[in-house]
């Protein structure tokens, strides 16, 4: 049995943060429980239907493993500074780096590089637990 150790690059994370917030798109919204409706559904005409507003449909819900793999990225985002945080998401949510740089108060390059260094320093603790076998 060969021992595999997996070298984390920026690529890889970017790649998983990207997955991780079209995943929680996908969840179901969070509803305030305790509150029903005893009312009986009202059964309406065909022409009741022409102005009442089109269904808004979600997405298919993450399978278990997607939401697992969102849950770890979650806790990388723990390791590195709350605004190297929100730059790590905006640039996975699909902002354009202009509007980023625009964010921080920074130029386009400028907000790249602080994006590649949040993004190495994830890689790099990943790394190191790699090689040191721990996994948790």
């Amino acid at each position: 049995m060969t021992n595999t150790v997996i070298t984390w690059t920026i690529d890889d994370i970017a790649s998983r943060f990207h997955e991780a917030t079209i995943t929680a798109r996908r969840l179901p919204p969070v509803h305030v429980q305790g509150f029903f409706n005893t009312w009986p559904p009202i059964l309406r005409q065909r022409w009741e239907w022409m102005g009442v507003e089109e269904k808004t449909y979600r997405p298919v819900p993450p399978c278990p493993e997607t939401i697992d793999r969102m849950i770890e990225v979650m806790n990388w985002i723990q390791w590195i500074e709350t605004e190297q945080r929100h730059l790590v998401w905006m640039r996975a949510d699909g902002y354009r780096w202009r509007d980023i740089a625009r964010r921080f108060g920074c130029d386009r390059t400028t907000a790249w590089r602080r994006w590649q260094l949040a993004l190495l320093l994830i890689a790099d603790h990943l790394n190191a637990r790699e090689l040191k076998g721990d996994l948790s």
